[in-house]
């Protein structure tokens, strides 16, 4: 068995078994890498061309009930400063985000009960009301299927819920008091709904072997998620991982491009924590299969409270600025920013959305009814 031939077998046939994709990550060399990266982008430019996806992300709530141990917002961080954004505050971003360009944005927060159904139904339709072609992506955690159901009929479109790690054992050992089998079932309840939906996982976890990772890649495969995010776990100072090392670039662009083989179709975001561990981070992770980034839309007064993980960049920038700043980025890297809701093209055509253009622009996916 030889590394190369494991790339050419994923990139002709868009599979592997777990042997196959442990011994490739237990001996990928530099060399296999770069063949690596080039097949991912390669299969990038036949699903998607050079495009890449504008999300704005508003973080909308700190607070969560949730105590997971690498997270910078969990229940028991005392230091942590909470805020909640009103309904007019978040359409306050969705107006500044429109005005840039951005035909998609991704409401996230903790685990917070005080965005009730009925809330967060009201803060869907006022966005839809004003902006109806206009996507909207939820990424609020694990909630019931008859809510998920809601705030779908509301006219959410997409939903991100991690499941963090396909290992049950390390899965509940970051995780206290939650279950591995309900992460599941809410994404399987996500998907069952009708919802464009986005698994994904943490690379570098403390304990975290090979062997989970190539079991995080099974779970996408036959999961098949929309899209998929992942990114480097960051060590937060006032959690209890405080201490441990945190992912590299090397790995998660490793993770990048073999996600983008398993799953051509996939949108593969390009994360903020790429760009926090390394000057150039996002741009790699494009050049690996990533095809989505997400600038954030979010108060620059709440930005450093909404912390995840240490190091976070980007939160002193203004809306526009961090716009422009990300698509110089993206075009400097041989890239271009794509004007529409970003659709996984393989839902666009499940659903009946096709592409509209003016010139070489494409303004909008339509559905024709």
């Amino acid at each position: 068995m030889k590394v190369k031939e494991i790339i050419d077998k994923l990139y002709l046939e868009n599979n592997a078994s777990f042997e196959e994709l442990l011994f490739l990550l237990d001996n990928l060399t530099p060399t296999d890498k770069v063949y690596l990266v080039e097949k991912a982008h390669e299969t990038r430019m036949k699903t998607y061309g050079n495009t890449v996806y504008m999300r704005g992300l508003i973080e909308f709530t700190n607070i969560c009930k949730k105590n997971c141990i690498y997270c910078g917002i969990r229940r028991e961080n005392k230091q942590a400063d909470r805020y909640r954004l009103t309904l007019e505050d978040i359409l306050e971003c969705v107006e500044i985000g429109d005005r840039l360009g951005y035909k998609t944005y991704v409401l996230q927060g903790g685990e917070d009960d005080y965005f009730t159904d009925e809330r967060m139904i009201e803060i869907i339709r006022a966005i839809k009301d004003k902006f109806p072609n206009n996507a909207i992506t939820l990424s609020l955690g694990e909630r019931s299927y008859e809510s998920y159901k809601k705030m779908y009929e509301a006219g959410a479109d997409r939903y991100l819920l991690r499941h963090e790690t396909a290992t049950k054992e390390l899965y509940e050992s970051l995780h206290p008091g939650a279950s591995f089998e309900e992460r599941r079932e809410c994404l399987r309840n996500l998907k069952e709904i009708g919802y464009q939906v986005g698994a994904g996982f943490m690379v570098g976890l403390p304990n975290q072997k090979n062997s989970d990772l190539v079991n995080d890649l099974l779970f996408v495969k036959e999961f098949e998620p929309h899209m998929c995010g992942i990114g480097p776990f960051i060590p937060h100072k006032d959690t209890p991982l405080k201490e441990e090392k945190g992912g590299t670039l090397e790995m998660t662009t490793t993770m990048l491009a073999l996600i983008r083989l398993l799953l051509p179709n996939v949108l593969l975001p390009s994360t903020t924590a790429l760009g926090s561990i390394d000057p150039v981070g996002r741009e790699k992770g494009l050049k690996a299969g990533g095809n989505v980034v997400m600038p954030n839309l979010s108060p620059t007064s709440v930005r450093e409270k909404y912390s995840l993980y240490d190091g976070k960049i980007c939160t002193g920038d203004e809306a526009a600025e961090c716009r422009k700043c990300i698509e110089g980025r993206i075009n400097k890297a041989g890239f271009r920013v794509e004007i529409t809701r970003g659709d996984n093209v393989a839902w666009a055509k499940e659903n009946g959305y096709h592409k509209v253009t003016k010139g070489n622009i494409q303004l909008e996916n339509i559905k024709l009814i």
